[in-house]
């Protein structure tokens, strides 16, 4: 079992060129990024299922990088990378990857890894990541317990999400939710209600954000979102 969609961070253009090619033809889509600015940057940075890392990148190594996804995400994280020094793998997994493999290494061997990383990830998800919508008390609560107040315009845009039931959610019916229609703006109501959105929830509670933009069509919350 191969995700959906997977984010390769590797700054060496012929290895990374042929693994992509090898895990595409296993039903991976794969996106390839050869510097870790060019990745934070990406549309859709937070939204992959899966995510191989090196750690020797320009911008910001691996480790870091690692550590940011971790604050947003909990989806399965493979190190393959030809650092040495004695302690690379106990930093790789210190900073939240799931599984380390040192270089040189064969595309089978990543893909297995991958593969029993997505496995148990896939499987631990649901009960870590229930999140719940008190529509009366206006409250998301979060997998922790923490509870986060919500504005009039907040609590719109969830119930849309909950009534997805984990689907994307495109950026028109969220702004039909607002009762707005205004688009290609800096000043778009719905820009501003989902990042206050992030910070308040960022802000409660230690659990990765589930709420993430999906690449040209709107929004997803990717964890189980249940109205009470």
């Amino acid at each position: 079992m191969l995700p959906k969609t997977l984010a390769l961070i590797d700054d060496d253009p012929q290895y990374t060129e042929f693994l992509s090619h090898y895990l595409q033809k296993r039903g991976t889509e794969v996106k390839v990024f050869g510097d870790s600015h060019l990745f934070l940057a990406d549309t859709n940075v937070y939204g992959y299922d899966f995510y191989v890392v090196d750690l020797m990148l320009p911008s910001i190594d691996g480790l870091n990088l690692i550590k940011v996804l971790r604050l947003r995400t909990t989806a399965g994280v493979l190190v393959v990378s030809g650092r040495m020094a004695p302690d690379v793998f106990e930093q790789a997994i210190g900073a939240g990857a799931d599984m380390y493999l040192a270089k040189p290494v064969n595309f089978e061997q990543v893909a297995l890894a991958v593969e029993a990383v997505f496995r148990r990830t896939t499987m631990a998800s649901p009960a870590q990541a229930a999140w719940q919508l008190d529509r009366r008390g206006r409250q998301l609560i979060a997998p922790d317990g923490a509870r986060i107040d919500l504005s009039d315009s907040q609590l719109a845009i969830l119930e849309c999400f909950s009534e997805a039931d984990g689907e994307p959610v495109t950026r028109d019916t969220l702004r039909a939710r607002l009762g707005v229609a205004v688009e290609g703006d800096a000043a778009d109501p719905l820009n501003s209600t989902i990042f206050r959105l992030r910070r308040r929830i960022e802000k409660a509670t230690s659990a990765a954000m589930p709420l993430q933009a999906k690449s040209g069509v709107g929004y997803v919350f990717r964890s189980p979102l249940k109205s009470i």
